[in-house]
């Protein structure tokens, strides 16, 4: 038999050992269908470390570990027994480990293919405290602000709102004009660490104006100056009815952070008729010919009047004791 002959007949036998090979390799070459969007990952939070562990000044994946978010011992915490881990807040991640691709998960940042609304509700449907129950009346959550915009769980220094010292820099980061007013000579000290925007304000929502803590804003201010609280037994009415009517909040270039400089702020109530206060006047400055210097140094009229915010004194009717 012929050399060609013998292959002829070998070559149906070739084919059909060869056959089943090629079909697994075939099989093998193949990628796997991918995950569904809904479905989790099979080793939790080792799969998104996998791939997420670098340390920044923005990013700490240890950080997590350090908060209440990833206690075991919690059955509340995302990491306690049965939880989720990390998609208990991103959502299913299967998918988005196959593919490495952030459309398929829930990345919090502006540009996330997550609606905000559903963004905020994986952060709302745990955090439902007294001071959260009114997020849907606050003007963050009409402005669309996301929790991701102001709080930072992966940070290595702690979310910063949560800090009197780095509170203030989120808040002001939005607020431009209260950073400035904050500037002024006369001023809460937020900037020096030893208030936050947090102690007159709920940045989750309030039904009071401003989204101050308490219901309204004399109460607020009480709640720091309780002296000027009373009640009184004279009481100077624009004090009892609203402190902003003398005081600007955030910032003043006047002393006291008052809106206005004495005697032109007690002239908008009380005329200068059959008393001797003047208006601030060339004439009526030190040096001038109108006399009446007196009443526009210092104190102005809290020269004489020194109880403005009321007295309790028997005799203290014109505020004076």
């Amino acid at each position: 038999m012929t050399t060609s002959r013998l292959l002829l007949c070998l070559l149906p036998l070739l084919i059909g050992l060869l056959a089943p090979l090629a079909s697994q390799a075939q099989a093998t070459s193949a990628p796997a269908p991918l995950p569904s969007a809904d479905q989790y990952s099979a080793k939790g939070a080792d799969t998104c470390l996998g791939c997420h562990d670098d340390e920044s000044k923005t990013y700490s994946a240890s950080a997590l570990f350090k908060t209440k978010h990833a206690q075991r011992g919690d059955k509340r915490s995302p990491f306690g027994a049965g939880g989720l881990q990390c998609e208990s807040c991103h959502g299913p991640g299967a998918l988005h480990a196959r593919t490495k691709k952030a459309e398929h998960i829930n990345t919090y940042k502006t540009d996330s293919s997550v609606p905000l609304a559903q963004r905020n509700q994986v952060c709302l449907s745990c955090h439902q405290g007294s001071t959260r129950n009114a997020w849907h009346a606050g003007a963050h959550e009409r402005a669309e602000l996301a929790c991701s915009d102001c709080h930072k769980v992966h940070q290595q220094h702690g979310d910063p709102v949560l800090s009197k010292a780095s509170q203030t820099q989120t808040c002001l980061s939005c607020h431009k004009n209260q950073r400035a007013d904050f500037h002024k000579p006369s001023a809460h000290p937020v900037l020096q660490g030893k208030m936050a925007c947090s102690d007159c304000h709920n940045a989750h929502g309030s039904s009071a104006p401003a989204m101050l803590v308490k219901a309204t804003l004399n109460k607020t201010c009480h709640s720091c100056h309780a002296d000027k609280r009373g009640p009184l037994l004279w009481e100077h009415a624009p004090v009892v009815e609203n402190c902003a009517s003398c005081h600007t909040p955030h910032g003043s270039v006047r002393a006291a952070m008052l809106t206005k400089t004495p005697p032109l702020l007690c002239q908008q109530c009380h005329s200068p008729a059959n008393h001797p206060s003047l208006a601030r006047t060339a004439s009526s400055l030190p040096g001038g010919n109108a006399g009446g210097a007196i009443f526009l140094v210092a104190g102005s009229c809290s020269n004489c009047h020194t109880q403005v915010h009321g007295s309790n004194h028997p005799s203290g009717a014109k505020l004076l004791r």
